[in-house]
């Protein structure tokens, strides 16, 4: 429990840190730091997408889980883990003036960002609340659609969060989440370094176990939607690994890959 602690809010500082810089460099989602490229190693393009603001968008994405949430015109939509509010955006372009989007996400800094954000487009139907997903500050069965991208992986006890998405969605309802996963085991350097869980890749779990989680909550129609290896650069592997170490690790390229799921209560 006091490493779980621990862990938020070494997440939470860093996130808090990317809203305030309003800083796309300072996340492995993101280019520029633990991924080392000058593009995204991880984050997917939303050019195109109705209701997309480039002002929301921190880069800390790892999929478009909006793009494949079958978002209805009135629904209520939840974004676990919402940060700027970029896929809140996205999303209240789907469920038009008659539905509601409610953003959740444990960072002060984020949330402010966030409610700026909505304040500035005069949106009615969206709004940002503080608070942990593992224990998602709304009542049961009242989420027609849950979102989230790229933001579980950050957090200690998923098998928690999958069972608060259960509970918060109405019967018949649906989740479409974009996450970082294994398949297979990282080095320990890579597991131990900070660096690399406030940037999404050591608190990922492997693939198997994380399905595991969703069929455990109660969830049936499960459907991987996308999936994509994240190639992390050599340059930044150098930062965790020796070049033996690294020549081990390459044996299997696709070990991390960003997927998106689909599931129904």
């Amino acid at each position: 429990m006091e490493n779980e602690r621990n862990i938020k809010e070494i997440v939470k500082e860093k996130y808090g840190e990317i809203a305030l810089n309003n800083n796309k460099t300072a996340s492995c989602c993101s280019s520029g730091s633990c991924c080392g490229s000058s593009e995204s190693v991880m984050y997917e393009n939303y050019d195109g997408l109705n209701g997309y603001n480039p002002e929301a968008d921190l880069g800390l994405g790892c999929g478009l889980p909006t793009k494949f949430a079958k978002i209805k015109k009135g629904d209520t939509v939840v974004d676990l883990g919402s940060g700027a509010g970029n896929d809140c955006f996205v999303a209240r372009a789907e469920v038009g003036d008659s539905g509601k989007v409610i953003g959740v996400d444990f960072t002060p800094e984020m949330i402010q960002t966030a409610k700026e954000n909505v304040k500035r487009r005069g949106f009615i139907n969206v709004e940002f609340i503080h608070g942990d997903i593992d224990n998602i500050p709304l009542e049961a069965n009242l989420a027609d659609v849950i979102v989230s991208n790229c933001v579980l992986n950050l957090v200690p006890n998923k098998k928690a969060v999958f069972n608060e998405i259960y509970r918060v969605l109405k019967p018949n309802g649906h989740f479409s989440i974009s996450d970082i996963v294994l398949m297979g085991e990282l080095p320990e350097k890579i597991k131990n370094a900070v660096e690399m869980y406030s940037g999404c890749v050591s608190g990922a779990i492997k693939k198997d176990e994380y399905l595991e989680y969703i069929k455990e909550a109660g969830f049936k129609g499960i459907v991987i939607q996308k999936e994509t290896a994240i190639i992390i650069p050599d340059n930044e592997l150098k930062n965790y690994l020796d070049e033996s170490e690294i020549k081990i690790y390459r044996k299997n390229p696709e070990i991390i890959k960003s997927i998106t799921v689909y599931a129904e209560k």
